[in-house]
């Protein structure tokens, strides 16, 4: 497994994502953990819940708005905390998790309004920034994983009454909130051999209880409108029965995502990735807690309709499984400065791409002359890395890539790269291998009890008033 030690690539990530607990309702997650949690809640995919939330984001906007609460002099409105509700309230009925009653959603939602605006006030007042070219390829990211051009999301957008420039905002602010989180947090999350040793002899033996263990689902979602009639119902339910009878026959679970699932959002394969079973819905557990690894379940029935369930994956939370997905990928780097703007950049990077479609240039070679990076002397290529390895926004890209494609440029906090991945293998651990990854899955721990505390201490530097209750 390739591991970072700078300086190799500048692409390389420093440290373990950062949780970011305060972006329920924002349309884009760029972050891996959560905190303050509300039942049943899952974690989102980038792009999960993008569209649709615009109608709910309009329907706010037509209520009579007043302020309900100060932050540092920064007025939180009555329609924030609504739109934040409204979004919130979606999302968890797409997943068939159980609402909280609506003014205790509403105190929950609006308390973690006042403690995102107070950390996007020290973003700001540290010099936190982000450039237009980042907001713009992250909208560009959202697009692709609705499998929809940029004009189309916008066009979509504007329909549901959810302006682009307010799309852009919370894209931007949740991109800053993830560079100061990272930036805050990277030293306060050091693991000693020691600590690596400890964990890897309390884990050892035994057979774990269903709460210490990790699952990876897979899901097909067979949405049942809201008004549906019984009939509809009925004809939904066979479908999905169908569908269950299919995977189970050893069908292509992910090629029967991608004819009949409705779930929003995703990785495109239905993975829901590794979770303990308190951050998925308690009906999928029960329905698939009894599974072998490669077993299917259902259909089940939710709020949001039908789902058909797969269990990917069973371990020991906290230990890392007996292989790991890699991919190998080479890129190209340019960096913006002086003598080359970001814009100039990405048109250069454009321009390589079209000669090497046509034939008419080489990618290595390319990279060898034009890279500014340390692997241009390998022709761009970055080695075997698993996830974790590379900066989010790199490894999104990546992984939205099959192999021998080439990417549209992709500005990151390094630069401007052209990616194309190579090759994709799952690969068996080493015993040195395991450790690191046992390293990095403390690291990661640590960093989430270090958000918390930090998270803490930046709400309770701010003044902060309390107005009307929100509604």
């Amino acid at each position: 497994m390739t591991k970072y030690s700078p300086p190799p690539s500048p692409v390389r990530r420093p440290v373990v994502a950062v949780a970011l607990a305060l972006a329920v309702g924002m349309p884009l997650m760029l972050a891996q953990a959560q905190t303050l949690r509300l039942p049943g809640q899952q974690q989102r995919a980038p792009g999960l819940g993008v569209l649709g939330l615009g109608a709910a984001t309009a329907g706010v906007q037509r209520q009579a708005d007043y302020i309900v609460a100060v932050v540092n002099s920064e007025p939180i409105t009555n329609n924030e905390v609504r739109a934040r509700l409204l979004r919130t309230e979606q999302q968890m009925r797409q997943q068939g998790a159980q609402i909280p009653p609506r003014n205790e959603l509403a105190r929950l939602l609006m308390e973690r309004l006042i403690v995102e605006r107070a950390q996007l006030q020290l973003a700001r007042e540290t010099g936190v920034q982000v450039s237009e070219a980042v907001v713009d390829d992250a909208v560009a990211n959202v697009a692709r994983q609705n499998q929809m051009s940029s004009e189309e999301l916008r066009r979509r957008l504007e329909a549901d009454g959810l302006p682009l420039s307010q799309f852009r905002s919370d894209l931007r602010n949740e991109i800053l909130l993830n560079r100061l989180r990272d930036r805050e947090l990277e030293s306060r999350a050091k693991v000693s051999d020691q600590e690596v040793e400890q964990f890897i002899r309390d884990q050892d033996g035994g057979a774990a209880a269903p709460a210490a263990m990790e699952f990876n689902l897979a899901q097909i979602l067979v949405a049942v409108p809201e008004n549906a009639s019984a009939e509809q119902v009925a004809a939904l339910q066979a479908r999905a029965q169908l569908v269950a009878e299919r995977a189970r026959s050893g069908t292509d679970f992910a090629q029967l995502v991608k004819e009949f699932s409705n779930a929003p959002g995703g990785s495109g394969d239905g993975q829901m990735g590794l979770r303990t079973p308190d951050r998925y819905p308690e009906l999928f557990i029960n329905a698939t807690q009894n599974l072998p690894v490669g077993g299917v379940a259902g259909p089940v029935r939710s709020g949001a309709g039908f789902h058909v369930l797969k269990l990917i994956e069973k371990k020991r939370a906290g230990m890392p499984g007996a292989t790991v997905a890699e991919t190998r990928a080479r890129h190209i780097l340019l960096r913006a400065g002086p003598q080359l703007s970001e814009a100039a950049a990405v048109a250069r990077l454009a321009e390589f791409k079209t000669r090497i479609a046509a034939g008419q240039a080489d990618f290595a070679a390319l990279a060898r002359e034009f890279s500014q990076d340390a692997s241009a002397k390998d022709g761009g290529d970055l080695g075997w890395a698993g996830a974790g390895m590379f900066v989010p926004e790199f490894e999104e890209r990546m992984n939205s890539l099959a192999p021998g494609q080439v990417s549209d440029p992709l500005v990151s906090r390094f630069g401007v790269h052209l990616i194309q991945v190579l090759e994709r293998r799952n690969s068996a651990l080493s015993p040195r291998e395991q450790r690191e990854a046992v390293r990095a899955a403390l690291r990661e721990k640590k960093l989430e009890e270090a958000y918390v505390a930090w998270a803490q201490e930046v709400r309770g530097r701010a003044y902060v008033e309390y107005r009307e209750p929100p509604q």
